[in-house]
């Protein structure tokens, strides 16, 4: 909230200035590279047969395809 009473202002309200400062830092010392969201449609079909393969490897989708992608050869 800003300092006018009753006027609102954007961003989580849990979340004071100081902390956004510090969690920046800290994020910029982190080794994690920036992340990248991959979103494709399957049919339901090839979404359930994803779903029971990955339940019997005991993985989720995200783990299965994961560790898919690590196995490719770097080019």
């Amino acid at each position: 909230m800003s300092s006018k009473k009753g006027t609102l202002s954007a961003g989580r309200p849990s979340v004071k200035a100081s902390d956004k400062r510090k969690a920046a830092t800290l994020a910029s010392l982190s080794d994690e590279q920036p992340k990248k969201r991959v979103n494709f449609e399957l049919s339901a079909d090839q979404h359930a047969k994803l779903k029971i393969y990955a339940a019997r490897q005991g993985k989720t989708v995200k783990e299965l395809l994961t560790e898919y992608i690590r196995s490719l050869p770097e080019e």
